[in-house]
């Protein structure tokens, strides 16, 4: 468990704070706007209203105390901005800022953000990629290079062990789990056969499960 502050309570961040109140993180939200607060109440261990870029309000926070602290904040970049920036100067651990444009992540990183997250562009990213193709499910970016798909085993695959198919020596790709039926199996050997009707996690350079699922 970890303990995290999240500021910002737009869409983005509410989403953000539900999801980690699922994970049973310890949350304290902040945004200036009482109605934001207010919403996300139920989701969070604890919630101010504040100005994030007023420096005493956020000295009264305890920075150095969280384990990270998420700037959410979405429609005004000068106040996202500033809030990075005075985090950073409070000691922050571990600083990660929202970015719209590449431009914004650059005076983001420059002003003390440690890691910046694209929400619009990695969401369109992923509706590009999922729905561009038949038999991808789902589809998580690790890097530029690296990503998981989530993929329907081929007909040709069914009933086969992993070790019979050799993917990772063929294709230097690997299966990190097998679905079947909502359920999760993440105890994958060379012994474990491929069933009709399952999907695979599979991880790799993106041109090598391009070239191997015919994507």
């Amino acid at each position: 468990m970890k303990s995290i502050l999240l500021i910002g309570l737009g869409r983005f961040g509410r989403h953000i704070a539900i999801h980690l109140n699922e994970l049973n993180h310890q949350v304290m939200a902040v945004d200036r706007v009482e109605e934001r607060v207010a919403a996300v109440l139920p989701s969070v261990t604890n919630a101010q209203i504040g100005d994030s870029t007023n420096a005493a309000f956020l000295g009264t926070l305890g920075i150095r105390n969280y384990d990270v602290c998420i700037v959410a904040i979405g429609n005004d970049f000068q106040s996202s901005l500033e809030t990075t920036s005075l985090l950073k100067e409070l000691g922050a651990k571990l600083l990660v800022s929202r970015a719209a444009r590449d431009v914004q992540a650059k005076f983001l990183l420059r002003n003390g953000a440690d890691e910046v997250v694209y929400p619009e562009k990695q969401l369109a990213k992923w509706t590009a990629i999922r729905y561009s193709a038949d038999h991808i499910l789902d589809y998580i970016e690790l890097d530029e290079e690296h990503a998981i798909f989530e993929i329907p085993v081929p007909e040709d695959w069914t009933d086969k062990t992993i070790g019979q198919i050799d993917i990772r020596k063929k294709y230097s790709i690997n299966i990190m789990g097998i679905k079947k039926a909502g359920k999760l199996e993440l105890s994958i050997t060379p012994d474990v056969v491929l069933g009709s009707g399952s999907t695979m996690l599979v991880l790799g350079r993106n041109r090598d499960i391009q070239k191997c699922f015919h994507i």
